[in-house]
Parts: C-alpha cells; sequence; structure tokens
C-alpha cells in the first residue's frame, strides 16, 4: 500500500473558510512527510487509520480525553479519529464516521479542506493521516464509550508558553506536550499538534527546559 507523503489541499473548499486558516493549508501544501517527522510509514505496511483536527471559530480546535478503560492509549488526549474500516470511502470519511461515534458532531457542518502526510505510529502499526477540517456549522460535543470528555481548546491557550512543556515517557522518550484543559496532551497527540503549530507560524518561543514526567503510562 502507497501512503501519503505529501500533504494535499482542496483549494475549493479552501476559499470557504477563514483566512486564519490558511498558514494551516499552506502547511499542507509545501512540507513532505519527511520535514515533519522520522516515523514514516513503510510502503505495504501499517494498518490505514485517520484523525481529524476540526478548527472552530474562537479560534480552537476539538481535543478528546479516551476512556480510560481502553485497551490501546486509555486515559490519554486525542484528536477524534480510528481506522480506516472497509465501508469507508477515504480517509476523510473515516475520520467524519469516527468524529461523529466518538464525540456527535455532524459532518453536515463540517468543511474538509485538506490532508497532511500519513504518519507511522510503530507501537500499533498505525498509518495515520490527519485530515484538516473548518467547524462551519459547530454542532453539539459529547461523550461516549470511547471518549470519557471533549473540549474545544482555544488555539491562544495552546501557544501560550505557560502551558508548553516536554513530557518524558518512563521509556525515557521524549515529546513535545501541552498542559491545558486539566489534560497532559503528548505522545502522537501533542507532537502533531506541535508540529501544526511551528509549521502555521502560530508557535511562540517556549522554555523547552520544562519536563514534566509520565509516569506509570502505556
Amino acid at each position: 500500500m502507497s501512503w501519503l507523503r505529501t500533504g494535499i489541499v482542496d483549494e475549493a473548499a479552501l476559499r470557504t473558510v477563514p483566512t486564519w486558516l490558511h498558514p494551516v493549508a499552506d502547511a499542507a501544501r509545501t512540507l513532505d512527510v519527511h520535514n515533519w517527522t522520522s516515523f514514516v510509514p513503510p510502503d505495504g505496511e501499517g494498518t490505514a487509520a485517520a484523525v481529524l483536527l476540526l478548527f472552530g471559530e474562537g479560534p480552537d480546535i476539538l481535543l478528546t480525553e479516551r476512556a480510560a478503560d481502553l485497551r490501546a492509549h486509555g486515559g490519554q488526549p486525542a484528536f477524534p479519529g480510528g481506522v480506516v474500516d472497509p465501508t469507508d470511502a477515504s480517509h476523510v470519511s473515516a475520520a467524519l464516521r469516527e468524529a461523529h461515534e466518538e464525540t456527535g458532531v455532524l459532518a453536515g457542518g463540517i468543511q474538509v479542506f485538506g490532508q497532511l502526510p500519513d504518519l507511522w505510529l510503530p507501537v500499533s502499526n498505525y498509518a495515520v493521516r490527519p485530515v484538516l477540517a473548518w467547524w462551519r456549522d459547530p454542532s453539539e460535543v459529547g461523550t461516549s464509550a470511547e471518549v470519557a470528555s471533549a473540549h474545544r481548546v482555544p488555539i491562544a491557550e495552546l501557544v501560550d508558553p505557560a502551558n508548553r512543556c516536554r513530557v518524558r515517557h518512563p521509556s525515557g522518550y521524549v515529546g513535545p506536550g501541552f498542559t491545558v484543559r486539566g489534560l497532559l496532551v503528548w505522545g502522537f497527540t501533542g507532537g502533531l499538534l506541535s508540529m501544526v503549530l511551528e509549521s502555521a507560524g502560530w508557535a511562540v518561543p517556549w522554555d523547552t527546559s520544562r519536563v514534566i514526567p509520565l509516569g506509570d503510562a502505556s
């Protein structure tokens, strides 16, 4: 299977989204996956998955906290998303379906305007495609069996240096993190958020020496 190595933008859809989101589209247009990460999905390997980066007026972005009793990544902050099912027409369809199942958001109010390159999660062997979307007509956000809480987190809180950190996993891995809305955002989600903020030109200098030990986590 071939994976998406460079981002793509729906230019017609982009004309319908606010101009403050255009830097995110610019990043999708210009960045190759190798500029983002060393975790590039090997061709022929990995389970196709998608996550929804849903931006709303505020501006903000939707984050969830996964239910603690889930077998995979229980209790972790995440973007809505999951595996691309055989019944899904595309990665976009999968991202929208999962977002609805997890939080109740309605696909009819969402305008997808781009996709970022596929990112590999070696520990689970997922090749995850981030789907970029504008919440044109916001709907109610709720919880589900998979989601303990859902949050529309302002971009201003994410770029606030007081909320930036690095997180040390018990394995020794240290990666970007955020402390927002009572959540410690780390791992794949923290790394992806950090990359988006940096590539869009929204990030501001912060104290990279602030390291938070994760403790006993999977």
